[in-house]
């Protein structure tokens, strides 16, 4: 995969002079090849877009010409009476600020070898359902990261500092009051924890604009079969939205203002999405090996001082043991950004390789890097832990990030 280039590969020697040329005919190699990557991206990107929600959910910017980008934060202001007199410098109630900083992880992809004869056999579009599956595969890993990043947000303090002003650090909730994990799965106990985390935005000035929750799907549906059995105040659902739809977990019901998505890709007891051994109501029958799949270290310490190690990533996502006892997040979209170098893109091979290999390559990239920016604006939801104490102290396992 060397050879990977953004035409189609190989095409540099597919001339009439070379014992490997295709044809002659170059303006249709052109053309041919070009469509298959029109029809390629287009299944890709909607692969891509179909299953990532974090996308639009937090501060997203393009990086150009650079390997980071710098994100600002202010911190707040006030206002106080003018002495006749004294000269405004505009020095007394500064505009606190921070800079952050995030850089380009190493290239994301995701490939696939299409054997020419398995598709000549085939009696589907097996290009096109690769391509897919190549979206969904960078999707996940998108979605992943970013939620590591609001999470480790939600652990931190404010990155300004100012003088007689306290700026607000992120906020952990405890879902239930107990050490019993399975209150993540309690309809009743997820409601007041929204409500709790709604309350702690509100008073840490975080604009009520744009707050997202975002759970697994045991979850989601656990709150929306106690609206249906009336466990639940059916005032949480919008009256206008009925059916298939409230099923969706695309920000239907709202709770406090937070519009709530379920995704497998949120970190959960210590897994992606649910753990059916945390679940006494989940058979066996249905612990499929995509379930409850196991997080990975990316954490700088973890990996002899080098963020993500084997993961090749250049910001510091955590390791695994950090998310033992987290079960959802709420956040504004101030609360992570993310920079993106090359957008979700495909590639084929041709020409020359096709021939030698006899099949193509189907290359899926994208080059991005995200990390947290503004602490107050991202909540993490725990459960099996008591946050009211010294829950963030370091002596704890799964407590605060470095």
């Amino acid at each position: 995969m060397a050879n990977a280039l953004n035409t189609a590969i190989g095409r540099i020697n597919s001339t009439a002079s070379t014992p490997l040329a295709l044809t002659t005919d170059q303006a249709g190699y052109d053309a041919k090849y070009g469509t298959y990557l029109k029809l390629f991206s287009g299944e890709l990107f909607k692969g891509f877009q179909t299953n990532t929600i974090a996308r639009d959910l937090v501060t997203k910017r393009t990086l150009k010409n650079g390997k980071s980008l710098q994100f600002i934060y202010t911190g707040r202001m006030s206002a106080a009476y003018h002495t006749p007199g004294t000269p405004i410098l505009g020095t007394e109630n500064a505009l606190p600020v921070a800079e952050k900083t995030i850089q380009m992880d190493d290239l994301l992809i995701s490939s696939a070898f299409v054997y020419d004869l398995d598709e000549t056999l085939a009696h589907y579009d097996l290009r096109g359902e690769i391509s897919k599956k190549i979206g969904f595969a960078l999707a996940e890993k998108y979605d992943r990261l970013i939620f590591r990043a609001i999470t480790r947000g939600a652990r931190k303090a404010s990155p300004v500092s100012a003088t007689n002003k306290v700026e607000p650090g992120g906020t952990q909730v405890q879902v239930g009051g107990g050490s019993d994990a399975q209150d993540a799965l309690n309809g009743g106990h997820l409601v007041s924890a929204f409500y709790d985390a709604a309350a702690a935005l509100d008073e840490k000035g975080v604009s009520s604009e744009g707050r997202c929750g975002v759970i697994s799907p045991r979850q989601y549906y656990a709150l929306i079969n106690d609206v249906s059995s009336g466990v639940i105040s059916n005032g949480l659902v919008n009256r206008d939205v009925q059916g298939s739809a409230l099923q969706s977990g695309q920000g239907i019901i709202e709770i406090a203002g937070i519009k709530i998505y379920k995704s497998m890709n949120i970190p959960f007891l210590g897994k992606y999405g649910t753990d059916p051994a945390q679940n006494t109501s989940a058979s066996n029958d249905n612990a499929g090996s995509f379930v409850g799949q196991a997080m990975d270290d990316m954490d700088a310490a973890a990996n002899g001082g080098t963020p993500g190690g084997g993961q090749k990533t250049t910001n510091n996502y955590g390791t695994a043991a950090k998310f033992a006892n987290s079960c959802g997040l709420i956040f504004q979209k101030e609360a992570a950004g993310v920079v993106e170098a090359i957008g979700p893109s495909v590639q084929v091979t041709s020409g020359d390789v096709s021939v030698v290999y006899q099949g193509d390559v189907i290359l899926g990239r994208l080059a991005m890097g995200a990390d947290f920016l503004n602490p107050a604006a991202a909540v993490e939801l725990v459960a099996g832990v008591d946050v009211s104490s010294n829950w963030n102290d370091t002596a704890v396992s799964n407590a605060s990030f470095t």
